[in-house]
């Protein structure tokens, strides 16, 4: 499961479309409606949110955004609490850095195109819910640094 933290438009195709399919199997865990990935690392920092579904449909909202832009056809009805108000999460520079890195080896693998829009970006953009702050990786991150 990779829920991005990088903004929707860094993303090519394939990662867009697997980010909305894995953040709407992050919503049935949240929903208790799964008995897989309840302890997902990524998951924890939607757990930590008051109204953890709220904050994911917040997520699943910025995807659809960035579909709408690509002329996808998201079905917002997945959503299970669209158009909440909720507070943003912070996540670190080093977080997106490590992203950014990760999405790059992938881009320049299966879209090189879209790598090379991107080429010259030390640091990417954040997903509309998230906050950048200064520190490191975080701590539920798995990925190799």
């Amino acid at each position: 499961m990779r829920i991005w933290s990088v903004h929707p438009r860094h993303l090519d195709r394939q990662a867009l479309i697997a980010c909305w399919r894995e953040t709407l199997l992050a919503q049935k865990v949240l929903c208790g409606e799964t008995r897989g990935y309840t302890r997902h690392p990524q998951l924890e920092r939607f757990q930590a949110q008051q109204d953890p579904v709220a904050s994911v449909g917040a997520y699943l909202e910025g995807l659809a955004l960035e579909a709408d832009a690509r002329a996808y056809r998201f079905d917002r009805s997945r959503i299970r609490v669209a158009e909440a108000r909720v507070q943003r999460i912070d996540v670190t520079e080093g977080q997106l850095v490590l992203e950014w890195n990760h999405l790059r080896t992938k881009l320049g693998v299966r879209s090189p195109d879209v790598l090379a829009r991107w080429q010259g970006v030390a640091t990417p953009d954040a997903h509309p819910l998230f906050h950048v702050i200064a520190g490191p990786p975080a701590s539920w991150e798995r990925a190799a640094t």
